[in-house]
């Protein structure tokens, strides 16, 4: 509710810093630490501690706090009006009051938050118009460097959605509209050396017939590239394009889709299989500031190599994200620089002897922040503590970008879909877990093996789908095990060093009864990228009905640390159960094999692994109620159904069948 009183004040962050007040310019105080920490308290997400803002702003030895106490009363003087207080002190903290306030950063960043492609037209244009300059222009403050740290990351983010405000309004307008030019040339502006804002430069000038002017834009862009020592003949090479296409079908080409994104012919050359990630330079939080080397660069070096085998989508090479990074580029610039999809960049922190890691990935076409996290692990012998961090930061940003990937190929219609996408789609049904799903699974995996036959993941996944429908024993089952086996060959012949191809081979060979087999093609496939988590997954599934009960134990803990919200995590918890079975561990089993049966979308063996781990613990009822959830759909299911689907050892399924006649399910 606004106060009797209140004046419309307005904060320009993007740009020199500038404070308006119903529209009149507000004088500021010329001290640069009270501008600063406007700004600072204006994005804070909620009140800060005196001593956080005298760690940021003051490194002298005098009195931080009574600096603090002058810049509060100035900065009164500037948003407090008479209808508000806006600077407010609630115990020990210092925060501002926004209500009614209008932010040109904070408006950008909702925009960006819900979906550029959602705004209107008139709203990206006049958002473009009022995010012109650089975040707090010219505000730098000597021996601040934790406020320089915070300043640069904050440019950096704001950048990267400026970029992304002029890349989706170019796409509300036909090419060679003179209404999109601004845009495109703030496009330049931000990023000089992104193919795509060339590209819609040279295509909107082309398709007026402005040639001359081409050829003196593709002259000054080639001698920007070689001072920069980048090959300027990917230029020429999309002018040679351009210009042997027809006006008419450049239109065609470059128009809108229905995701608002820009059909670049540069993007049908290459008809991209798999996403791409950067992962740039991690640096170092030290009190003198922000350092790049040493450990921060081991980890970034570590990081890049796991995900580069699990051979999941396309990863820049170590040498070209050093060499950005060594030129002063941000994590944003450099991912549009090298074109790819996803971006990662982090911070190491050492405090009191114990280390931390932030990380985050960014969506580089929208300047997303799609995931971030803080890692900080317990233990003391660092070269152990970095592991356990590279092996989280790697599950999670694999994951993370599996997900995205989903996502955005359910949203798209089918018959538009490439061989990356189908894949995601197939991904996106097969983890439903049910007959119907599975079968729709099965055709998009379908059509990614069709649309590219080297896709060995693809394979896998249809290779998958027949597990799935032999183990559940939906259709001809040995007709299943045999196209199960089929796919997963095809998968390993296409990519020997991909971990999922080892994985279906060895998910097959154990339907075909082959177990010492299976273990060695799934050992292969964590030798192979130790951050495999369906790998490890696998091994225990395997080794809890018929290998060593305590290695299935450890191998399904690992596979939940790699990936602990994955769409297979009821199966690892029901391994873990089983392998308690055969300990012996009856009340564990039970407990786990509730987790498992508590997962979203658990089929009915996950649910009879819990009611017969119920049994054996002597909890009769709770048996009783899941095994009469499983006959509301499978009416004549029973212990001999449940035994069928697995390859125990005779001790372990008579314990099974003991647990399964004490509830009445056999």
């Amino acid at each position: 509710m606004e106060t009797r009183g209140q004046q419309d004040l307005s904060i320009q962050l993007l740009g020199p810093l500038a404070v308006r007040r119903d529209g009149a310019p507000v004088e500021l105080p010329r001290s640069r630490k009270l501008r600063a920490l406007l700004a600072y308290l204006v994005l804070a997400p909620r009140p800060v501690s005196r001593s956080r803002l005298c760690d940021l702003l003051w490194d002298g030895p005098n009195d931080p706090r009574g600096e603090l106490r002058w810049c509060l009363t100035r900065l009164r003087s500037v948003l407090d009006d008479a209808g508000v207080q806006r600077v407010e002190t609630p115990g020990d903290a210092v925060g501002v009051n926004l209500a009614g306030c209008s932010i040109d950063a904070t408006l950008l960043a909702s925009a960006v938050a819900d979906g550029l492609d959602r705004q209107t037209t008139s709203g990206l244009v006049s958002l473009s118009a009022a995010s012109s300059g650089p975040f707090l222009d010219g505000l730098e403050i000597d021996r601040c460097p934790d406020f320089l740290a915070w300043l640069s990351a904050q440019r950096r983010r704001f950048h990267a959605m400026q970029v992304a405000v002029a890349e989706q309004a170019i796409t509300r307008f036909p090419i060679g509209d003179e209404a999109a030019a601004p845009h495109v040339e703030r496009w330049l502006d931000l990023s000089p050396f992104d193919l795509r804002a060339h590209h819609a430069l040279l295509a909107g000038l082309c398709a007026n017939g402005r040639f001359d002017a081409c050829e003196r834009h593709l002259a000054e862009a080639s001698d920007r590239f070689t001072s920069e020592d980048m090959d300027p003949s990917v230029l020429t090479d999309m002018w040679r394009k351009l210009r042997s296409v027809p006006i008419a079908a450049q239109a065609r080409n470059l128009l809108p889709d229905h995701e608002g994104q820009v059909r670049t012919s540069i993007a049908a050359d290459r008809n991209q299989k798999r996403a791409s990630l950067a992962v740039m330079p991690f640096v170092e939080q030290r009190s003198g500031g922000v350092v790049r080397g040493g450990l921060a660069d081991g980890l970034t070096h570590d990081i890049i190599t796991r995900l580069a085998r699990l051979r999941d989508f396309f990863v820049i090479a170590r040498g070209s994200v050093f060499a950005l990074a060594d030129r002063g580029l941000g994590p944003e610039e450099a991912g549009r620089r090298l074109d790819v999809d996803y971006v990662a960049s982090g911070f190491v922190r050492r405090n009191g002897g114990r280390d931390s890691v932030s990380v985050e990935l960014v969506d580089v076409p929208s300047a997303r922040i799609i995931w971030s996290d803080t890692f900080e692990p317990d233990g003391d012998d660092l070269f152990l503590v970095l592991d356990d961090i590279g092996n989280s930061i790697v599950a999670s940003i694999s994951t993370e970008i599996e997900m995205t990937e989903r996502n955005r190929a359910i949203l798209k219609a089918p018959s538009s879909l490439n061989a990356w996408e189908a894949y995601h789609r197939g991904l996106w049904h097969m983890y439903r877990f049910t007959r119907e799903e599975n079968e729709k699974a099965r055709q998009f995996f379908g059509v990614a093996t069709s649309l590219d036959p080297t896709f060995a993941r693809a394979h896998a996944g249809l290779s998958f789908t027949h597990w799935q429908s032999a183990f559940q024993r939906w259709g001809d089952r040995d007709r299943d095990i045999a196209l199960a086996y089929e796919a997963a060959g095809e998968s390993v012949l296409i990519d020997d060093h991909n971990p999922a191809a080892h994985w279906a081979m060895g998910r097959a060979l154990w339907l075909r009864g082959s177990n010492e087999e299976s273990l060695s093609e799934l050992a292969r496939a964590v030798d192979l990228s130790p951050n495999f988590a369906l790998g490890h997954y696998a091994l225990s599934f395997v080794a809890s009905q018929s290998g060593d009960p305590l290695a299935a134990i450890g191998s399904a803990d690992h596979s939940r640390h790699l990936s602990p919200f994955d769409p297979l995590l009821f199966g690892m918890l029901a391994a873990r159960a089983m392998a308690h079975v055969r300990l012996g561990h009856f009340e564990e089993a039970a407990e786990w094999s509730l987790k498992a049966a508590a997962r979203p979308n658990p089929h009915a063996i996950i649910l009879a692994i819990a009611a017969c781990c119920l049994g054996l613990a002597g909890r009769i009822a709770e048996g009783r109620a899941l095994a009469g959830r499983i006959r509301e759909s499978l009416p004549h299911y029973g212990v001999d159904a449940f035994l069928a689907a697995f390859r125990f050892e005779p001790d372990a399924a008579a314990l099974f069948r003991q647990g399964a006649r004490n509830i009445g399910m056999d």
